[in-house]
């Protein structure tokens, strides 16, 4: 019997992608540029998901888009803090794009 080789969680998310791009055809515009930018969450995570002893690499692409968009949601939580606080500009008069 011969050892099997895993694919990468890279190559997995990748083929992940593939398999979801019918999906992602069918959105318009502006919701295919808000699943590209989940994907890149997950892709910006990967090498720590390449760690994760995980047998599903769908969690670990998944906890990765929740983790970027929680550092998200604490950033405006401090900018919208700062602006009742008297600080800086207030985050609706500032955002570009959404990001």
């Amino acid at each position: 019997m011969t050892g099997r080789t895993v694919p990468t969680y890279r190559l997995a998310l990748e083929s992940m992608a593939q398999q979801w791009n019918d999906f992602r055809r069918a959105l318009r515009k502006d919701d295919r540029e808000a699943f590209d930018s989940l994907m890149n969450s997950a892709r910006i995570h990967a090498s720590a998901s390449t760690y994760a002893i995980s047998l599903d690499p769908v969690e670990s692409a998944l906890l990765s888009m929740l983790l970027e968009h929680e550092k998200e949601l604490i950033e405006l939580k401090k900018k919208l803090d700062g602006r009742k606080n008297g600080g800086e500009e207030g985050v609706l008069g500032r955002c570009e794009g959404g990001r």
